[in-house]
């Protein structure tokens, strides 16, 4: 099992209810729970995603500064793909569908959408974890 490592990460976007709206059916197979917050900086809604208790992908209103990519760890196989079916259907636009990516490693499998900013989400499961 791989230990954590980044805390917390938090994407600006230009449309604050459509994205949120897409991230609440796109990551719903993940088993995600969306907590409403204020931002303490700038007062402004955000949204705090994750499970119960690692609520660390938060998205915020505001002008995008560049494009992201964020990969969600997911369990299985079938999760990568109900994902990715459930990215598309909240208008996500397809980046790569699930499969193997063997030139990551021999058991990554994943699934690539566009949100609605352009970020490339993924889910990926990394099956028995190849030695580094």
């Amino acid at each position: 099992m791989r230990a954590a490592f980044i805390d917390h990460v938090a994407i600006q976007v230009s449309d604050y209810a459509a994205s949120r709206r897409f991230y609440e059916r796109a990551l719903a197979p993940l088993g995600v729970r969306m907590l409403e917050v204020t931002s303490p900086d700038s007062g402004l809604p955000e949204t705090a995603i994750g499970p119960a208790g690692a609520e660390d992908f938060v998205i915020t209103p505001g002008t995008p500064a560049a494009r992201v990519h964020v990969a969600f760890v997911v369990p299985d196989n079938a999760t990568v793909e109900a994902f990715w079916l459930s990215a598309l259907e909240a208008g996500g636009t397809d980046n790569g569908p699930p499969g193997p990516r063997p030139k990551y490693h021999e058991h990554y499998f994943g699934a690539y959408v566009l949100d609605p900013d352009g970020n490339n989400v993924e889910a990926v499961c990394h099956g028995p974890l190849a030695e580094p």
